[in-house]
């Protein structure tokens, strides 16, 4: 049986399946590198002799890129190709992850990290778009569960490899563990992974990358800057606000260049109640799911004193609970079979109910997970960090594919960089954000009575440079107090947590529909392995954009 025959079926033929390890290889890589850098960061500070602001780049230069480069990426994927966009993407990250791991000094470091994010800005949309064009409507469910788990898998895995390599190497080694996955995704993507072409437009939207990359960098420093110096501070107002103006004129110019055959996102998507509220809902769990990825570590090692490879391990519940939804939404979202082999009906649960019951298991999990306090037992945070991954493994694959649904395979490529552009943003966003509900909640709790105005401004700043303080003054007493004052932090940060996750079943319930639908796309809209073209369609119907923008 030939792959397009078997694509009409509803099965799967070996090599596409074999493609996705390839693709999830090359999501992990750049999720490990997310993880290993907050662990590297102490290290760094006294090997490089680097300041705090040196610190706060080595993470900023690589989000601004990345923010910068998403929208760009994703038009070059349709127009070059996606596998050859997804190699490129490859080598440059494995060789600014050598680079990040030789780095003499911190400017050095910041450059290497800044290539490191342009790698990354086409690995991320590059593996999301080519699963519209490999996968059948009733497949993509399996594909996505596969590509968000390991994106997700790194969280604990980075922790894990990154502690044991810095106790037992030096810094570099937390970058160059890269390298070899990188080589290994090369290998897999260049024998396994199909290409394939988008439409080519005779003219590239020279201002609309402008506006979009000027837009989401502004507002992502902003987010950043908010972060560090407060929402208060002026500058970061005006980045914010800059940013945030940049992308009004960027939709206008859309507007204008779609007219012309040459914008770079296909606004039209948004008529797509399934691709708008998709995306937002999958940007309200990265919001989430992010300041709490960004907390539960400060938790356990400021709080309960582990050390990064016991932080680590007590980050698998989520991990264990997601693997499980994401396993369980998968069979929810697939279509029963003919005896034929071919879909035969709807699936059983459509995706207003699964991305519904997602975050309310997300809500649940972290409204108990805001109970916490510093003599919390280990039971009971795994127990509520395996609920909320529960949910997240039930409600992100569900949306994501609601929102893919609505990409043609021509414009896969800029379309899925426009849904990872808002999730990136939301996750910043997330971070900033809920980052300063923390630090605020945490500053009012805190008991620095007696103490002198370097060593109590040393303590506001958080709860590691708290403890160290305390440490420091063998002060029992104001270690209880940063501690508890933590606890309360993360306590009301949990609780907004859960109110986005509460607020996103609303409006899944409201507004998402209750029938996935792929678009108009036939199931046979896609690559066939191993023969480098896109197949056409076998039937007409549906959004053809892409093909009609493919023959201006």
């Amino acid at each position: 049986m030939s792959a397009l025959q078997t694509r009409r079926t509803g099965g799967s033929d070996a090599g596409r399946w074999w493609a996705l390890i390839a693709i999830s290889a090359s999501v992990l890589v750049v999720g490990l590198d997310l993880t290993v850098l907050n662990l590297a960061l102490p290290v760094l500070s006294t090997q490089l002799h680097a300041s705090t602001t040196d610190l706060q780049w080595f993470s900023a230069s690589y989000s601004l890129v990345l923010a910068a480069a998403l929208l760009p990426a994703g038009l070059l994927g349709d127009r070059v190709g996606r596998k050859k966009m997804l190699l490129i993407a490859l080598v440059v990250f494995g060789a600014s992850s050598a680079a990040c791991a030789l780095a003499g000094s911190p400017a050095e470091l910041i450059a290497a990290r800044a290539v490191l994010g342009l790698g990354a800005a086409v690995i991320f949309p590059m593996s999301i778009a080519v699963l519209p064009v490999l996968f059948s409507p009733d497949e993509q469910p399996r594909a996505i569960a596969v590509v968000m788990g390991a994106t997700f898998i790194a969280y604990p895995v980075g922790p894990l490899l990154g502690g044991w390599l810095l106790d037992n190497f030096w810094w570099g080694s937390v970058f160059l563990i890269n390298v070899p996955v990188v080589a290994i995704a090369l290998v897999a993507v260049a024998l396994l992974m199909p290409e394939s072409h988008g439409a080519r437009s005779s003219r590239i939207d020279i201002p609309g990358i402008i506006l979009s990359s000027l837009g989401l960098a502004g507002l992502t420093y902003g987010c950043i800057k908010a972060g560090a110096d407060g929402w208060g501070d002026p500058a970061t107002l005006a980045t914010i606000l800059g940013g945030a103006a940049m992308l009004a004129v960027f939709v206008a110019w859309e507007r204008r260049a779609s007219r012309h055959g040459m914008a770079l996102v296909q606004l039209d998507l948004f008529r797509s109640a399934a691709f708008t509220w998709g995306t937002i809902l999958t940007t309200f769990v990265s919001f989430a799911m992010f300041g709490i990825l960004f907390a539960m570590p400060q938790y356990f090692q400021g709080v309960r004193g582990l050390d990064s490879l016991a932080t680590g391990l007590r980050m698998l519940p989520m991990i264990g609970g997601m693997v499980i939804g994401m396993v369980g939404g998968t069979r929810l979202q697939t279509p029963p079979k003919g005896p034929d082999g071919r879909p035969a009906g709807n699936p059983p649960v459509g995706p207003k109910i699964l991305v519904t019951a997602g975050f309310v298991v997300m809500a649940a999990g972290l409204g108990v997970g805001a109970t916490t306090s510093a003599a919390s037992g280990t039971a009971f945070t795994a127990t509520w960090y395996a609920v909320a991954g529960l949910g997240l493994g039930l409600a992100m694959p569900a949306a994501m594919n609601a929102a893919l649904g609505a990409l043609s395979a021509e414009r896969s490529g800029s379309g899925s960089a426009l849904i990872t552009a808002m999730r990136q943003v939301g996750a910043t966003i997330g971070v900033a954000v809920l980052g300063t509900v923390l630090l605020s909640a945490y500053r009012s709790q805190l008991d620095l009575g007696g103490l002198p105005a370097a060593a109590a401004g040393a303590a506001r700043t958080g709860v590691i440079a708290g403890v160290d303080v305390a440490l420091h003054l063998h002060s029992a007493a104001l270690l209880d107090s940063v501690r508890a004052a933590f606890s309360h932090g993360l306590d009301v940060m949990l609780a907004v947590c859960a109110g986005i996750a509460g607020l996103s079943a609303l409006l899944a319930l409201a507004f998402l529909p209750r029938r996935a639908r792929a678009g108009g796309r036939p199931a046979d809209q896609a690559v066939t392995a191993g023969s480098g073209a896109p197949l056409a369609p076998a039937s007409p119907g549906g959004q053809d954009q892409g093909h009609e923008h493919a023959r201006r």
